[in-house]
């Protein structure tokens, strides 16, 4: 046991020699860090880039894409959701790769009938491999204003954050034989789509066409990242920076606080976790579930 854990411990300071020094942050305009892929003019740049609005409609919804890829990284996103009777659509924003054996780091919101909480749907893949959602109620209305969602992705560890109060991690246990997103750059993606065949109770609440159209708005874009390009990071091999804005996430765990508040989120808003889900998995729950 000890001898893996050595092994991991290795493995993981190697990692941090190669991407050990921030080289890149992004902020601010859209213009400048996305690109618009769909949604036949359904999504808008307004404000100089400043701020970014995805709509629905019944005949398509609408998306759009990060121009650079990241291999590790601090992401911020500010989102105010679709208010009202936003039942069965479905508001994504995410981190993934390419090809049969992606990486994707998830937050999905589900919408509601007004008045019903929204649920926070997360995932993580590795290796094309996912089954590792947890979905939780959120403590405000995430309609009435703008709140910061964030993926925190090092080589130690994802998180993920609401307003700063991390609400999952997903730990690098490598060691034990669980595969961990680290390798394949991942591209930020948001989209705004109907889902209603599974979204609102499993599908029983459809969309309500008459509401439409159903916008979703973004701003304040951040990024403390190491780009991918032409086969390359933007990351060096000097020593992490102490400093917020110069690396400080790529070796960045939780503090006792941020651990209570883990505990705190877990406790009294989660409301699916496949690692309690027993009759998913008859043959024994994914090795993760029992690491602490």
């Amino acid at each position: 046991m000890f001898s893996s854990i050595k092994a991991s411990m290795a493995s993981m300071l190697q990692l941090l020699l190669l991407f050990g020094s921030l080289m890149v942050a992004s902020a601010g305009s859209f213009n400048k860090n996305f690109d618009i892929t769909w949604g036949d003019g359904r999504a808008k740049m307004l404000n100089n880039g400043d701020l970014l609005t995805l709509s629905l409609d019944q005949a398509s919804g609408s998306g759009f894409q990060s121009k650079n890829e990241y291999v590790f990284g601090k992401i911020d996103m500010q989102l105010k959701l679709v208010p009202g009777n936003s039942a069965g659509t479905v508001t994504a924003y995410y981190l993934s790769s390419k090809g049969s054996t992606w990486d994707e780091i998830d937050f999905e919101f589900l919408g509601n009938l007004s008045g019903d909480p929204y649920i926070v749907h997360t995932n993580v893949f590795s290796q094309g491999k996912g089954n590792r959602e947890q979905q939780f109620y959120l403590w405000f209305d995430p309609t009435a204003d703008f709140h910061t969602y964030s993926i925190l992705w090092n080589p130690q560890h994802i998180v993920l954050s609401v307003d700063g109060i991390p609400i999952r991690e997903f730990k690098n246990l490598e060691s034990i034989g669980v595969p961990f997103p680290k390798n394949q750059p991942m591209r930020i993606y948001s989209s705004l789509w109907n889902a209603d065949d599974w979204a609102t109770r499993g599908g029983l609440v459809k969309t309500n066409w008459t509401q439409a159209p159903f916008t979703a708005s973004y701003r304040n874009f951040k990024a403390n990242a190491c780009v991918w390009s032409n086969g390359k990071s933007s990351c060096n091999s000097k020593k992490p920076s102490s400093s917020p804005r110069n690396g400080a996430w790529l070796t960045q765990d939780l503090d006792s606080t941020s651990q209570e508040r883990l505990k705190w989120v877990q406790k009294n808003y989660m409301i699916y976790d496949y690692c309690r889900d027993t009759k998913r998995f008859p043959q024994g729950l994914p090795p993760e579930c029992s690491s602490t």
